[in-house]
């Protein structure tokens, strides 16, 4: 075999050499090194050099893992400019409320979670201080992302700040009195303190990133200067291992977003034990985001390590810090310290003679207290470094240890994620090492007190003085007042009225034409932000190319291969689209960062998200349920909709349950619309609710969902009768009856009523034809816009029965005094249209596309679940045979006639 070293680098290199004895000499001098100093030092020398090179801006690939110590050495750390026994104080007051606000509310069984704020006190305070900017800082002030399970903490300092009173925090966990407060950051809950819902893990470090684009976008495009807002998410070493936490971090570093951070509390403990039990987290992390691009900051070692790196002359101290596994690391932190000398430092003969310099209480300081994660100076150092740090995105990883200051029956314990309470002599403990002024005689029956220094003390005058230099308390949420945005021109909706003659036209082009109509308006057009997942050319947009631009930070630095064509792909800085590749997932954090810009931004802008109607609420709904929890404002649109009606797709495309999954969400408003006048309609007065004079009672904080199809079928003009526009908005409303039909029945004929909703009102008004023709029977058409609306009424009226409150639903007063049966039919599962089932006092039926998508035409697939114009015949003369009107034996006949 031959000598690797006797092969030159030319052999190995696609790329030739110009100086292959250069080469020879460099790589002679590393085998020297590892010959004479070992191969520890080669590597060594080797890390600084490869650092060296990407400091200088030299074109290498990057280092992805760094040895297992602080990237900010000690010497380089910045003081921290405030009064740090202050904030030490500070801190203290707010980790002992946090504790006792949970403990106090577990007699009441209601949960919560101590040891996680424990673990990243300091995290928060520090940005708290030092960095948080508030809502009236320049700007917007800052985006915060707070833990969940950290929350305890956060009440602590609003309460500590005057914020929150003793009742409220008593009240944790309990809100049904009106007072409460939230387990976790919920707007919706608490809007005038939280900004971001962040405890449906993953979802809040994918928000942040595309929070950080958003605001960019805003800046780009002439909206707001956001220069001044900078993203911070705090996140959990376990929360990272969701997809959703690291999907969009090429994003990040792509786009040069360097007013974003993260920060993650690597306390090496997830919610049943060690995150990575056999291996090290950290090292795991920094290795990713490096990989993506981001600018990486470890703070993992406090002050008391800093003498035994300057002990570690040999390198044998670092090795040992890479080799140990974090449930390892997390055993030392329980042990004493003969077990670590024998244990770690017993290891290498070189450990064992470091050891010996020092004490046990030196050993036990370093392995069970000091940690980056735990001090101010470590943590000012890596804040600093990464808001000073330009054109990526930063990510500190910062070592803690769950359940820090809680005491040893807390403290890196595998259940401590599950421990609700202490008891009042752990409570006494943690008051002694926390230095706090609480008497034995405060804890009045065994219950623990709330700490407060007073209103006036010099720790609430700090920290008051602290917010106000930073722009006032944070977290807070708040809704600038902004004028109701004008009503975009009434030509625009109104040239759907008239429909559209003998064309065929699809509900999703009649929706993409409006847009274009809408963006045009000169008081309104630039605040719409249109959202595609890479589909904009199924769903017919590409026309918007040309005329709006698709976002991008870099503007077109390139030609387009399709420049000569009047719908080419124009990227633009200042472009309006968010085209976002293959991600439901990113686009939907585009559409809650721009449905919530009015209370974050004070700038009001009117998102759409157009997805294949499959690939929304299926694979994103619990970011809906975030969307409605953040209190955003937009249109979702379903396109392609419906279970039979994208021909050839099959299972995977087929939508049959979209609106049963939106109808379990209470800010959605869903619609299934069936012509292009109703989609204008529903816009038109979504825009008006959200966007423009709401009235009274009616909530703005709501999203719309649209279904909309690409079968182009013959669009109708409006009916001209009383009541189309209310019955469109509330859900339903009479299309057309037999006779307006141009259908003569016969006297006496049976009559039914046929309610159909999206694409599935053709196969009604075929049907509506069959019975008349064919069978003797006159059938009424209604068009159900929204079966969710119907049924939400439809409860709010039997809500309102229970105060005493005579109110009757809409659906039961649109269809009063409609003559014989009702049969619905949609082109989803039967669930759908029957949730008003039981407030129709008519006999009810209905069919729908139940079970499994297929493959094949719309006419095999219509026939295949039975709701094709021929099935709703045959179960029309069903209905109508049971009541006696028709003879039984037609049922019989219909089904053999049509062949099914």
């Amino acid at each position: 075999m031959t000598d690797p070293k006797a092969i030159q680098p030319s052999e190995l290199d696609q790329l030739p050499d110009r100086d292959p004895e250069e080469t020879a000499e460099w790589q002679a001098s590393l085998d020297a090194v590892t010959e004479a100093a070992g191969p520890h030092r080669a590597a060594y020398l080797m890390r600084r050099t490869l650092e060296r090179a990407e400091g200088a801006g030299i074109a290498l690939p990057k280092l992805l893992e760094t040895d297992y110590v602080n990237s900010i050495p000690t010497a380089a750390e910045p003081g921290v400019p405030g009064d740090e026994a202050m904030e030490q104080r500070i801190t203290a007051w707010n980790r002992w409320n946090a504790a006792a606000m949970v403990t106090r509310g577990s007699k009441y069984g209601v949960g919560g979670h101590i040891a996680t704020f424990a673990s990243a006190a300091w995290l928060y305070e520090t940005g708290f201080n030092h960095f948080f900017k508030g809502k009236e800082a320049d700007g917007s002030g800052d985006q915060l992302y707070i833990q969940g399970h950290a929350s305890p903490g956060i009440y602590a300092r609003a309460f500590l700040d005057g914020r929150l009173n003793e009742a409220q925090l008593d009240n944790f966990r309990r809100e049904a009195g009106g007072d409460g407060l939230p387990s976790y950051p919920h707007p919706r809950r608490l809007p005038w303190l939280w900004e971001f819902p962040t405890v449906s893990m993953g979802l809040g470090p994918l928000s942040a990133i595309y929070q950080a684009r958003f605001n960019r976008y805003l800046t780009n495009r002439g909206i707001k200067d956001t220069a001044g807002s900078h993203v911070w998410a705090f996140l959990g070493d376990g929360e990272m291992d969701e997809p959703e936490s690291t999907a969009a971090l090429a994003l990040a570093a792509r786009e040069e977003l360097d007013n974003l951070t993260f920060v993650i509390n690597c306390n090496l403990q997830r919610l049943d034990g060690p995150v990575r039990a056999n291996f090290k987290i950290v090292q795991e992390l920094e290795a990713q985001f490096r990989g993506a691009g981001w600018n990486v900051i470890k703070t993992l070692w406090g002050t008391a390590w800093d003498e035994l790196f300057q002990l570690d002359t040999t390198g044998a101290l670092v090795r040992r810090l890479r080799q140990v596994p974090d449930a390892q690391i997390q055993t030392y932190q329980t042990r004493d310290a003969a077990y670590i000398r024998q244990d770690f430092f017993g290891a290498d003969p070189a450990l064992v003679e470091l050891a010996k310099l020092l004490s046990d209480d030196k050993i036990l300081e370093c392995f069970h207290l000091s940690r980056g994660g735990h001090e101010a100076r470590k943590v000012y150092a890596a804040y600093r470094a990464a808001v000073e740090h330009k054109g990526a995105p930063t990510v500190i990883l910062a070592q803690t240890v769950k359940g820090h200051t809680l005491g040893e029956g807390f403290a890196s314990k595998n259940a401590n994620h599950q421990m609700k309470k202490l008891t009042v002599d752990e409570f006494k403990n943690m008051r002694d090492l926390l230095e706090l002024p609480i008497k034995d005689s405060d804890f009045t029956d065994g219950v623990v007190p709330y700490g407060h220094p007073g209103a006036d003390s010099p720790e609430v005058r700090y920290l008051q003085e602290r917010r106000a230099a930073l722009g006032g308390p944070a977290p807070a949420r708040r809704v600038h007042p902004v004028a109701p945005l004008p009503a975009p021109a009434e030509k625009a909706f109104a040239s759907f009225d008239k429909g559209s003659g003998s064309q065929n036209v699809a509900t999703t082009m009649a929706f993409v034409r409006l847009v274009k109509d809408l963006v045009r308006d000169k008081e309104t057009g630039k605040r719409w932000v249109p959202i595609v997942p890479d589909e904009a050319r199924t769903f017919g947009m590409e026309s918007l190319f040309p005329s709006l631009g698709i976002y991008s930070p870099k503007g077109q630095t390139y030609e387009p291969v399709d420049r000569d064509q009047l719908m080419y792909y124009k990227e633009a800085k200042n472009g309006q689209i968010l085209n976002e590749g293959i991600t439901e997932a990113g686009s939907m954090a585009d559409f809650i960062a721009a449905s919530t810009s009015y209370a974050t931004h004070g700038e009001t802008m009117i998102p759409f998200y157009i997805f294949y109607s499959m690939f929304g609420w299926q694979r994103t709904a619990d970011q809906m349920w975030q969307l409605g929890d953040q209190l955003g404002r937009g249109f979702l649109v379903g396109a392609t909709a419906g279970r039979t009606t994208l021909t050839g797709e099959g299972l995977q495309h087929a939508d049959g349950h979209s609106p049963v999954i939106a109808a379990t969400n209470p800010a959605a408003l869903s619609y299934d619309p069936a012509f292009a006048y109703e989609v204008a309609a529903i816009v038109k007065d979504g825009l008006r609710r959200m966007y423009g004079e709401a009235a009274p009672g009616e909530d703005q904080n709501v999203f719309y969902y649209l279904t909309v199809y690409n079968e182009p079928m013959p669009q109708p003009a409006k009916p001209s009768v009383d009541g189309v526009d209310e019955g469109i908005v509330k859900g339903l409303y009479r299309f057309n009856t037999a006779e307006s039909a141009g259908i003569t029945p016969p006297a006496n004929a049976p009559r039914i009523q046929l309610l159909g909703s999206g694409t599935a009102i053709h196969w009604a008004l075929k049907a509506q034809q069959l019975l008349a023709e064919e069978w003797g029977v006159a059938a009424d058409v209604w068009s159900a816009t929204s079966w969710g609306e119907l049924r939400r009424d439809a409860l709010e009226a039997d809500e309102a029965l229970l105060r005493g409150e005579e109110r009757v639903p809409f659906v039961r007063q649109a269809l009063q005094g409609a003559e014989g049966p009702v049969l619905a039919v949609s082109d989803y599962m039967r669930q759908v249209p029957d949730q008003i089932a039981q407030w129709v006092e008519q006999d009810w039926s209905s069919l729908g596309a139940d079970g499994f998508g297929l493959s094949d035409t719309r006419e095999a697939a219509r026939r295949h679940f039975g709701v094709d114009a021929e099935s709703i015949v045959v179960a029309a003369l069903a209905q109508l045979a049971k009541r006696g009107e028709v003879k039984a034996t037609a049922v019989k006949e219909a089904r053999a006639k049509y062949g099914l």
